[in-house]
């Protein structure tokens, strides 16, 4: 049986929605689309740049964004063409159930100007679902007594979908004993019933097989089927009866699971199984019966899931009783949920920023809040705050939105990270709360200048410092941070004598310190002042500056400057003059000396360093003053030399002398011809010089000493050897000629190294005079040389004449001279006393010196070829018959012929009976040698 329902047609659904959307636009204060469910990601919506009164180019500008609370994003920006498209597909039913209407509410945030902008959007429903029921079959029992017209009531299917596309119809299939009635509710729900047209017979037909179908009213139409079947049975004339029609129950949402919360209660007079009821849920929603449990033999309901106000407010219910023969009864069950303060607040920022200069007026708004609480009433009645001691205040707006912004201007010095606490509390018993934390940091600008500690520095720096010594470190502190906080240093511009600051002193521009690019000097300037800038990175740069006072500091750098007696620059010398008549402390001149230096390090004090005659002269210790420490004595020389030192008290102390010449007479006349012998002090470098060269003769004479024993040395030797073979009757023959050769090296070795020095006090030069060797004190002329005789030949010599190879040997170098201090004379160079008159040049000593060997030598023979008396030496001849032998040292023990063992004695050994050590051969000489 099918009942037919009105379907509107396609321009009557075009009307509806036309006056739906005039009805929107009239709608003041809110932005309404209309979109139909089950669309494609990125349908459009609609023109929200145009709604909003900007250009599509503008929502990114502005950004402009969706704000959504509690569900998921249903709507999206497409900024590009400015208009609101879906997010993806949209499910009406799973958004608002069985709701007429459907409307999704959301706001469109317009980011830099912090306006909102409430949209409604309606979402359209499109038959989309199938009419179903919750069984797919169901299965009565109908006594057969059962008098025509029984309605037995049938499960209604449900269709998701509302309006036209919602359940319209059912259709009973064709039976004869059973039709449809759908019978109409106060709410425009739709129940059908099965109606008994005729009395069922068991015995004819024991079960009905039926299909209730249900359709809606879509194009096309959907529809669901149901399949009953009816089993009759034998009479039962009592059906089951509740007690209450409606039940009605209140309990809290916080009650626990497994509560017994309502019992139900249906009485069915019949005995036996007509008269047992079971229980069971009859058109009961799907979650509600997930949450509650029902006992099919007590009736008791209870809750097996938690209950939740913010879900559902009632939980609808209808208990079916059955008997055992199938007579059944129903009853509605309302379980009303009470709302407990379970929620806690829920902040939600909105937008927030994260940094803010510090420089940043009152009133800046730093985030949007919103806050929102599920639970009821004054449990769901929020308010909002934050920490009283924080520069930031809220400002409520609609719809539970906060705005919090500055309250004062912040200053990043004093505190540069606020983190900031935002409370949400509801008014519910017991009260939650819920806190959000904000960090927002402080950014720096330049606001801040560096900082020195001091207002001023002095500082102090010993002169004579080195180059690029550090003298200080300043730094200079900012408050500000990164760039604005980089510190860099510089000096003022200024001159010192003249000349730029800089070329004084530099300064690290990254660390501050200062550093000296020459070495200062006390007696050049004393102090300093300059002024050192420090610059910061920010922008604009900040600056200061700090004055800063550099003290050099004495040191002991200058020695004494004499400036009295000065020394003559014309080569004379300076001459102070006492008379011999002088009383002891008569003021011979006076020392005047000054020290460049300061305080202690020019105290000068004066000694008398060295005289020539001490104890004769004093000098005052703080005056400089020299007086005679006693009387002049006539034994007192002319001339007299006095050094004098002058020492400051520095440390080390420095000191600086000066020699005075004092001439002693007792009138000027008497001195003037001695003056010229008067010689100024050397000059420091000459006398450098002559400690040199006293210092390098002293290396050569022990050099020459060294060879002169390692001469000795090869000669004692041989000497040795020498005495050895006379033992075994060798005698002298045995001596080769080849030991003579040693003289003319030592000969040759003095003649080298023979040099003399001069030194002249006047004049600030030295000589050093190398002369050329002179060969006239030789004991042999080169002429003998030549000859085949030798000075000492033996006979055993002259009896290998004829033999050539020895014959080839070289002869002895007869070519020796005696040194200095052998010649006659107080060092040779001295005159006589009144008793004789001795040689005073080179030649007259020279002829002595033969004159001395010739007698010596003919003395070892018994007579004398010089001619003279005895004991004379021939000598008296030549210098005078007072000089005598006794007036010459005997020489002849200090003759020594290198290489031979023979020694030149004096006369007076041989009158004594001692024959001569050395005296076996050579006792006659050649007439030319006798000359020589």
């Amino acid at each position: 049986m099918v009942i037919p329902g009105k379907q509107p047609s396609c321009s009557e659904l075009f009307l509806l929605c036309l006056f739906l959307g005039l009805l929107l636009e009239a709608w003041a204060g809110k932005i309404q689309y209309i979109v139909p469910e089950e669309t494609d990601k990125a349908f459009f919506v609609g023109n929200i740049a145009k709604d909003l009164g900007l250009q599509p180019q503008e929502l990114t500008e502005h950004r402009v964004r969706i704000i959504s609370r509690g569900r998921t994003q249903l709507f999206a920006l497409n900024h590009r063409s400015g208009s609101l498209v879906t997010a993806g597909r949209i499910d009406r039913e799973e958004l608002c159930a069985q709701s007429v209407r459907c409307l999704v509410s959301f706001n469109i945030l317009v980011e830099d100007k912090m306006k909102l902008y409430p949209v409604e959007v309606e979402i359209i429903d499109i038959n989309d679902n199938t009419p179903q029921f919750q069984l797919e079959e169901v299965e009565f029992k109908m006594n057969e007594i059962t008098t025509p017209g029984t309605r037995i009531p049938l499960p209604f299917g449900q269709d998701l979908d509302v309006g036209m596309n919602s359940l319209q119809n059912y259709q009973l299939s064709s039976n004869p004993h059973f039709s449809l009635d759908v019978q109409q509710g106060s709410d425009g729900s739709r129940y059908p019933e099965m109606v008994l047209q005729s009395p069922l017979d068991r015995e004819e037909e024991a079960v009905h097989h039926l299909v209730l179908t249900a359709s809606d009213g879509g194009n096309p139409v959907r529809s669901g089927t149901l399949r009953i079947h009816v089993q009759v049975v034998d009479a039962n004339d009592n059906p089951p009866a509740f007690t209450q029609t409606q039940y009605h129950m209140s309990v809290p949402e916080n009650v626990p699971l497994g509560t017994r919360l309502l019992t139900v209660k249906a009485t069915d007079p019949d005995e036996g199984a007509n008269g047992e009821v079971t229980y069971s849920f009859h058109n009961i929603d799907q979650k509600i019966a997930q949450i509650f449990q029902l006992d099919s033999d007590t009736g008791e309901i209870s809750n097996k899931e938690s209950l939740d106000f913010e879900e559902y407010k009632i939980y609808p219910m209808e208990i079916q009783a059955q008997d055992g023969a199938g007579l059944m009864a129903r009853a509605k069950v309302l379980v009303k949920v009470l709302d407990i303060n379970d929620n806690a607040p829920e902040v939600t920022m909105t937008s927030v920023t994260t940094a803010v200069p510090e420089n940043f007026p009152p009133g800046t708004i730093i985030a949007l809040i919103s806050v929102h609480d599920q639970d009821s009433g004054d449990n769901g009645d929020t308010t909002c705050s934050i920490p009283e001691n924080l520069p930031f205040k809220l400002e409520k707006l609609d719809d539970n939105y906060y705005h919090l912004v500055t309250e004062r201007t912040l200053d990043r010095e004093i505190t540069s990270r606020y983190n900031i606490t935002v409370t949400a509390t509801d008014k519910g018993i017991p009260t939650l709360s819920t806190e959000t934390h904000i960090s927002l940091k402080v950014t720096d600008i330049n606001d801040n200048p560096p900082c020195f500690p001091q207002d001023s520095y002095s500082i102090f720096i010993p002169e004579n410092n080195p180059r690029g010594a550090s003298i200080v470190s300043l730094t200079a502190q900012d408050a500000d941070t990164n760039e604005n906080a980089l510190v860099t240093y510089s000096l003022a511009e200024d001159t010192i004598q003249g000349a730029p600051l800089s070329s004084y002193i530099s300064i690290n521009s990254d660390t501050g310190i200062l550093y000296a690019l020459r070495s200062f000097d006390y007696e050049q300037f004393r102090d300093l002042h300059l002024r050192v800038m420090a610059y910061d990175n920010g922008d604009p740069r900040l600056s200061s500056n700090v004055s800063l006072s550099l003290f050099v500091l004495d040191q002991n750098d200058n020695t004494p400057e004499i400036l009295y007696p000065a020394l003559p620059t014309d080569g004379s010398t300076g001459v102070e003059l006492a008379p011999r008549s002088a009383e002891p402390g008569y003021l011979v001149t006076k020392v005047v000396a000054v020290d460049r230096d300061s305080g202690q390090n020019a105290w000068l004090s004066y000694r008398l360093l060295k005289a020539s005659e001490p104890g004769l002269f004093t000098v005052g210790l703080h005056t400089g003053e020299v007086r005679t420490a006693r009387a002049l004595l006539d034994r007192d020389a002319l001339k007299q030399s006095l050094v004098v030192a002058v020492q400051d008290h520095g440390q080390p102390p420095l000191s600086a002398t000066v020699t005075l010449t004092v001439a002693v007479a007792d009138n000027i006349p008497d001195v003037l011809a001695d003056l010229g012998s008067i010689r100024t002090a050397a000059d420091p470098d000459d006398s450098d010089l002559t400690l040199y060269l006293v210092v390098a003769v002293a290396a050569v004479s022990c050099i020459f000493l060294a060879f002169v024993i390692l001469l000795l040395g090869l000669r004692l030797r041989r000497w040795r050897s020498s005495r050895l073979l006379q033992a075994a009757g060798v005698g002298l023959a045995g001596v080769p000629a080849t030991h003579f050769v040693g003289v003319d090296g030592v000969r040759t070795f003095l003649q080298t190294y023979s040099q003399e020095v001069s030194l002249r006090a006047d004049s600030r030069e030295s000589h050093v005079i190398f002369p050329q060797p002179n060969y006239a004190d030789t004991l042999l002329s080169g002429e003998s040389c030549g000859k085949s005789e030798s000075f000492l030949v033996s006979q055993d010599l002259l009896e290998t004449k004829g033999d050539p190879n020895l014959l080839e040997q070289a002869p002895p170098n007869t070519d020796w001279r005696f040194s200095q201090a052998q010649r006659p004379g107080t060092s040779g160079s001295q005159n006589g006393d009144e008793t004789g008159t001795w040689p005073n040049n080179q030649f007259d000593t020279e002829m002595l010196q033969a004159m001395i060997l010739a007698s010596a030598s003919e003395a070892a023979d018994g007579g004398s070829t010089l001619g003279g008396g005895a004991g004379t030496m021939g000598l008296s001849a030549r210098y005078g018959p007072q000089f005598t032998l006794q007036h010459v040292p005997d020489y002849r023990q200090n003759v020594y012929i290198p290489g031979s063992n023979a020694t030149l004695t004096n006369a007076a050994g041989k009158r004594d009976g001692k024959a001569p050590t050395g005296g076996n051969g050579n006792k006659k000489k050649s007439g030319k040698k006798e000359k020589k």
